[in-house]
């Protein structure tokens, strides 16, 4: 789609986490250029980059997904953990929107659950953050990101009254 519209492109792309792979460098990138001197440009820089990974590659990423993506009962009790870990971290999504809205958290949550994955951008800014930090001891990035997977439901309310605070207070 991109690269029809005309542009050029980095795409990186990270199997660490659905493999569990993490510090295993399992990914890979791609580049598109339609200019071949700049194609030729970012060939050199890439190879200058990369020559370590290549002298002394890292196997063990690569055999795992290898050995768990060529064994048929191997790779269904995969997309099983897989399919079982994406529905609990909706189900926090849930559990965390519904408690924002019991708490009369002030503002639309819509984006608790319309996001995916892993971690959700709560729309918290750098002061609310700080406060979730300071005096609820919710620690996440400061531009609002939030792991959904370390979330448990007996927590979702204690997370929505420190949220409902620093949107409140600050």
């Amino acid at each position: 789609m991109f690269t029809r519209s005309g542009l050029e492109l980095l795409l990186s792309q990270s199997y660490a986490k659905n493999m569990g792979l993490y510090g295993e460098r399992a990914g890979a990138l791609s580049i598109v250029s339609h200019c071949p001197a700049a194609a030729k440009r970012v060939q050199s820089q890439l190879c200058a980059v990369i020559r370590p990974m290549y002298s002394s590659p890292p196997m063990h990423g690569a055999a795992i997904v290898v050995t768990v993506l060529s064994d048929p009962q191997l790779y269904s009790l995969w997309k099983r953990e897989l399919a079982d870990m994406s529905a609990r971290i909706q189900r926090m999504r849930t559990a965390l929107k519904s408690a924002l809205l019991d708490v009369g958290c002030p503002g639309n949550w819509d984006h608790i659950t319309n996001q995916i994955g892993m971690f959700s951008f709560t729309g918290l800014n750098r002061t609310q953050c700080e406060n979730m930090t300071k005096q609820w001891h919710v620690y996440m990035t400061m531009d609002g990101r939030i792991s959904m997977a370390g979330l448990s439901a007996s927590r979702a309310k204690y997370l929505a009254e420190a949220i409902k605070d620093s949107v409140t207070n600050c």
